[in-house]
This record gives C-alpha cells, structure tokens and sequence, in this order.
C-alpha cells in the first residue's frame, strides 16, 4: 500500500494494474512529508462525511479486583491496566486459571493471551506457524498511516532488511560507541542537582535516550528530543495500543520525521554519489545495502524503518533506565548488595530488564489451526505474546516478583524476544544501561524515589511519565 493509494482509491478501483506504476511514480517523485499530509487532509475528510473505522475513546476509571471477574471478562489489553498497577493480579489469574485466554470483545477486536513463559517461547519460534504481519500491536495502525516495518514482516523479507541495519550494532561498532556513551552519560549525572527534587525520566531517562539515538541515526544533536517525541507518538496511536496520540498528533509527528529523515537520506545520498565514504550510521547502512538503498521511493517502508528503529533504540532503554531507580528503592538490600560489589551490574542490567518488561507484548497471527495448552487457534486470529506476564511466571523463574540483582541465569528473560525477531539491539540496550550504573555508582551514594512514579497510558509500552527523585553524592 502507498500514502498515496487512498487518495485516488475513490476515483479507480484499488490495486489495479493500471494505477501501479503512477502511484509509484508519484511515491519517487512528491516529498514523502507532502504524501502524508496529502493523507491527513485526506482522512480528515473522510471522517468527516464518510463511514470510518471508529477510534476508541478511553476514559480511565478504577480498575477492578481481577477476583470479581469471570474469566472470560479479563481483559488484560486495557490501557489503563499498567497505569494503574494492576496488571500482576491479572497476569497471574490468566497463568494460573487459563493461559491461553480468548477475549473476544475488547475494544481492539478479538485476540489470544498467551501468559506463560514456555507457551510465548513456542509461539515466538515458530514463525511457520505464526505471521507477524502486518502489525506488532494488539489494534490495528492509524488510517492513512499503515506503515511498514520489518519486526512486522515474515522472512525472507523480513531477514533482507533487518540484516541490512543489523551491522550498527556489530561488536567492533560498540566497542566504538562505547567511549561515547560514557562521555554523554557522565555529562548528564555531573550536571544533576545535588539534594533537591528532579524529574528522572525528562532529566536522565529521556535525555540519555535522545543522545543515544542522535548517534545511532547521525542526527543534528541539538535536535535529539525530537527522536523521543516521535516514539512517543508513533507507539501511543489508541486505536493501536490505547494511548493518547490522536489523528492531528500522529500525522504531524509522520510528517516532521519524514520532513528531517528524508533530508538526512538525500545528505548522504548526495554524499554517496560523490565518492564519500560514509559512517556506520542507520541511514549510511541502509544506503550501501542493494536491498534497501532506493528504500526512500517506498514512503511506507521507509517510514516503517525509520519508526522502527527510533522506537526500538528508545523504549527499552528509556524506561529500564528509570525502572531499575525505582526497583531498588523497593528493595534496598539489593542496592546495597550492588554498592558493595560493582562487578554485579551486568546481571542487574538483565534482571532489570526483566523485572521492567518495558514493552509488555508481541502480537501474532495464526498463519494455520494451532492447537496450543489445551486451546484451539483458529488460522487468522490475532495471537498475542505477553512477555510481562511470562517473566513473572513462577513456572520457570524463581521468586519473579522478587528484584534479584544476583539472580542466576538472569539473561534468560523474554523481553527481547527470541526467534527471527529477537531484538536487534538488545547488546545496545545491555550497554548503555551498564555504563549508566557504573556512572551512578562513582558519584552517587543514593538515590531516593520521592512519591509513585507516573505511567504511560499504553498496553504496549511500560513506561514512566514522571518520577521524581533526589539525589546523594558520595563523599569526597
């Protein structure tokens, strides 16, 4: 599908032989930030005069105790299941009583949970028996922005674009990246006010981030917030997950980033042609693949990329970056356990990762019958993977509500996935959080939660809004 198609859908008949070559002539040719606003003007319209798909409105009330509920009635894709701290009981209700649980009247359709650790493995292997197109989340993309994005792509298509990119995140590029990593993370803590209140997640969390992906892309440094504010939006669609980007914010958002990534692609695509040699920057990768060199003439998959890979670098980091703050105030022996052995960071790297989950789920679709823990899958349902739920399952992972800085095997975790679509930048991920607790623990003797974070309004993302926070800096 293009930007383009839905525009001229009413006047000739979609996907005929005849439009084709038009509409991708018209991909290569028109500004994909005009192709988008083209479709926002587009599907302003329509809602305005013609039938379209509804967009769920959520208003946030009290979340109820999972023991008043029938199972049938859980409905564990609520967008307001994380926010308001709820989602433990409910996981475990589902584990306990029906693993494969079928709801079948959430606001996002119908879909499969599937809660225990052993039952997500099975479905995240085989990706013969379960497609991951054409979307990772439980609801369906905006209208008029049906991106594509290779984490949502079945191989070989999959495998040829994720391949082209995985390269920034060889070893010999992070062992390159890590000095830089360093240098911005210790700016950021040595500038931190001493012994008054401050928000971590804009000051340390999203700030960080920001760096991080400025590097990853080459991006104008003085611009990196913008990286965070486009995942933000580009995650926070209600429709997809029950977040709070409306219409307006996401297509604005699609158009800014498609404005300021396609002039970063043609800077180094001009550059190419010149004769440069280019960096191991995202966009440099992309541009010496054949694959994916003229990706820029196919406005949604390049989008979808470029959405992935801002997304991907922002939200574990991000939010286990505040989550791992946060679950060492709630158990302190374990903080200081760390304080008195340092060499333990790379495991409470991992355990905070896991005990963080910080993107709650993967959806499937069942490409055949399946018959799973004692469920029938029917072929094209919607199969969702909740790796929160399987990293507090008791089954195979001891004490799981427990923060075990120590814990044995603690990379043995599901929230990078396995499978084709295991993540891509987990080491990235594992590093950045390594070198910030190093850096934490050379300046800080502690750091105090002051109060309940906030949360994301999100099924998706487990994240944080706000958590204030007062630092101690070690003694001289």
């Amino acid at each position: 599908m293009s930007i383009l198609t839905p525009v001229i859908d009413p006047v000739i008949e979609k996907g005929s032989a005849f439009l084709e070559p038009f509409v991708e002539k018209g991909q290569a040719i028109v500004p994909i930030e005009y192709q988008i606003k083209g479709a926002h003007i587009f599907q302003t319209v329509k809602r305005r005069f013609f039938k379209s798909r509804p967009i769920p409105d959520f208003k946030e009330t009290p979340i109820p105790d999972v023991n008043t509920l029938a199972i049938e009635d859980i409905d564990v894709s609520n967008p307001f299941l994380f926010r308001q701290n709820k989602w433990q009981s409910y996981f475990k209700r589902l584990r306990d009583e029906q693993p494969v649980h079928f709801q079948k009247k959430s606001p996002f359709g119908p879909f499969w949970s599937v809660t225990r650790y052993e039952d997500i493995l099975f479905v995240d292997k085989r990706h013969d028996l379960f497609s991951a197109e054409p979307i990772i989340s439980i609801g369906p993309q905006p209208e008029g922005l049906e991106i594509e994005t290779f984490i949502a792509m079945d191989p070989p298509k999959h495998d040829v674009q994720r391949q082209a990119v995985q390269s920034v995140v060889a070893p010999k590029n992070l062992a390159q990246m890590e000095s830089l990593i360093r240098e911005r993370t210790a700016d950021v803590l040595d500038n931190l006010p001493e012994d008054r209140p401050f928000d971590w997640v804009q000051t340390v969390s999203i700030e960080l981030t920001s760096r991080m992906l400025a590097t990853l892309f080459d991006f104008p440094y003085e611009q990196r917030r913008k990286l965070a504010y486009w995942s933000d939006v580009a995650a926070g669609a209600p429709e997809s997950t029950g977040g709070t980007a409306l219409a307006d914010q996401a297509f604005g958002a699609a158009a800014e980033m498609a404005r300021d990534m396609s002039s970063l692609w043609r800077e180094k695509e001009a550059r190419k042609a010149a004769g440069e040699e280019l960096g191991f920057d995202l966009i440099s990768l992309l541009l010496n693949n054949d694959d994916t060199k003229d990706m820029i003439n196919r406005p949604m998959e390049f989008m979808g990329n470029m959405v992935l890979l801002v997304v991907g670098g922002n939200d574990t980091t991000r939010n286990s970056m505040t989550g791992g703050v946060l679950a060492l105030n709630q158990f302190p022996d374990e903080f200081t356990k760390l304080k008195e052995n340092p060499k333990l960071i790379p495991s409470m790297v991992s355990e905070t990762i896991r005990w963080q989950t910080p993107l709650a789920y993967m959806r499937r679709v069942a490409k055949e019958d399946v018959e799973l823990n004692g469920q029938t899958i029917k072929k094209g349902d919607k199969v969702v993977m909740w790796y929160v739920s399987g990293n507090r399952d008791e089954r195979n992972i001891e004490n799981p509500d427990q923060f075990i800085i120590d814990r044995k095997n603690a990379r043995n975790h599901l929230s990078f996935g396995f499978g084709v679509h295991r993540c891509m930048g987990n080491r990235l991920a594992e590093m950045q959080l390594r070198i910030l607790w190093e850096e934490i623990l050379k300046r800080f003797d502690n750091i105090e939660v002051l109060g309940e974070p906030g949360y994301v309004q999100s099924n998706f993302v487990k994240g944080y809004t706000k958590m204030m926070v007062k630092v101690t800096k070690k003694a001289s």
